[in-house]
């Protein structure tokens, strides 16, 4: 059997990271078993939907870099990465979903009421097998004993989501279903249906829910609740694909650093966890800081400079040389890219300003006097690199009697703005004797205009 597995979403506005995890197993599945993943738009509510909404679906998936396998021919020169296919729209389905309709009312399936169309369900318990929950018996309820019939086309003539996830299913030949666990509570209705039309269900596998941190279900407000938030903060999208596997899968062994090619090595449904999943949000950081460690110089510069000038941070007026060597003291230190311009973007700007990263503290004549010794230092050393930086400041602290922190701190302040980031004496002399002095010299303006 070619296994055949299918993303079905609603087309809201946003998409929703629990959605984005079950792209990610149903992609993950059809890779492993060389199937095909099949992109399915849930538009039928025309009131709600939106080209802006899709966009932001596809838009999601391409960037996770999750490819599907077929669906119509589009001139979308942005495309998935497979040929140049659409996904599926159940707007332009509705002729078949009519078909079907007509043909369950001739057979006495369903029938007509109150305008709408209902569908003879089953007065016998169903029994679901999962694959990743098991068995699961789906008796009737004491109020569905009395009617379990259940509305399939609403007296609009809009068909609802039971029946048409059923006959898309059966249409496209979906083999498996796999899907959250909050869609269970549905699989029996869609049993039924499928028997009514004369053709064994799929297999089923509901994935357990991505919980926030306090066991809550996740809404669109929380943070982390929506892919694009990911995009905005500078995850890397390697490092959000490798945290997702984790949400309810576990390979042998407790790895967690796992590029996706070994993930679709190692990927099967048995493996799908049956707790809910707890999002971790320090966790996901820590991955970011792996992946961003670890990556391709070129990409990394590729990204840092995208960043930068989306904070309005411009680096084209820098010689490529330097822009390469500033951002090399910054790789490994920060964890997602939306950090880069507060930790290196002193680099890239004209002047910085002492103050803003000083507390009063900091902003006394004392320091002033640290900061005008230093800067007769650096003027004097005969190379300014990181190592006669270092000398000379250790040389000024050793003279004064005291430890280099009082100076370093100042020092710091002076040139960056804040009280933290690069290595100092590597980040003075990229800067360079000039515009280092430049700094220091704002600087002690400053603490003269304050005082």
């Amino acid at each position: 059997m070619s296994v055949r597995v299918r993303f079905a979403p609603s087309p809201t506005g946003y998409l929703h990271i629990g959605g984005a995890r079950t792209a990610l197993f149903n992609w993950l599945f059809a890779r492993h078993c060389g199937g095909k993943f099949i992109l399915r738009i849930e538009d039928t509510d025309a009131a709600r939907n939106s080209q802006e909404a899709v966009d932001v679906i596809l838009n999601g998936l391409r960037w996770l870099g999750l490819d599907w396998d077929e669906g119509p021919i589009t001139s979308d020169a942005t495309g998935p990465g497979k040929g140049d296919y659409g996904p599926y729209y159940q707007s332009q389905r509705a002729e078949n979903y009519r078909r079907r309709v007509e043909a369950l009312l001739s057979h006495g399936l369903a029938y007509e009421h109150e305008g709408a169309v209902k569908f003879k369900m089953q007065r016998t318990p169903i029994t679901i097998p999962d694959l990743v929950v098991g068995d699961v018996v789906r008796e009737l309820t004491d109020r569905e004993q009395q009617d379990p019939d259940f509305v399939i086309v609403r007296s609009d003539g809009q068909p609802v989501f039971h029946l048409v996830n059923v006959i898309d299913d059966l249409e496209m030949g979906i083999t498996h279903v796999i899907r959250g666990e909050d869609h269970l509570s549905n699989t029996a209705k869609h049993i039924a249906l499928f028997r009514a039309f004369g053709m064994s269900p799929p297999k089923y596998a509901h994935i357990p829910l991505i919980l926030n941190p306090d066991g809550s279900k996740m809404s669109k407000r929380d943070t982390g609740a929506s892919l694009m938030w990911y995009v905005e903060q500078g995850y890397p999208p390697e490092a959000v694909l490798n945290y997702l596997c984790l949400l309810g899968w576990s390979p042998k062994g407790n790895r967690e650093v796992l590029p996706i090619r070994e993930v679709v090595e190692l990927f099967d449904l048995p493996q799908i966890l049956r707790h809910n999943a707890r999002f971790d949000l320090a966790k996901l950081q820590w991955l970011s800081g792996e992946y961003v460690r670890a990556m391709d110089n070129d990409r990394f510069y590729e990204l840092c400079v995208h960043t930068l000038a989306k904070a309005g941070i411009g680096t084209e007026a820098f010689d490529l040389a330097y822009v390469k060597a500033a951002l090399d003291t910054c790789k490994g230190k920060f964890k997602c890219f939306a950090d880069l311009p507060a930790y290196g973007g002193f680099y890239f700007v004209a002047k910085v300003s002492y103050r803003a990263g000083a507390k009063p503290e900091d902003c006394t004549g004392e320091n002033a006097a640290r900061l005008a010794k230093l800067r007769a230092a650096f003027a004097a050393v005969a190379k300014f690199d990181a190592d006669a930086v270092q000398a000379a400041l250790k040389a000024v602290a050793a003279e004064a009697g005291t430890k280099v922190g009082p100076f370093v701190h100042p020092l710091r302040l002076a040139c960056t703005g804040a009280a933290s980031g690069p290595s100092l004496y590597h980040l003075l002399e990229i800067l360079g004797r000039e515009q280092s002095l430049a700094r220091i010299d704002a600087a002690m303006g400053e603490l003269a205009a304050g005082a």
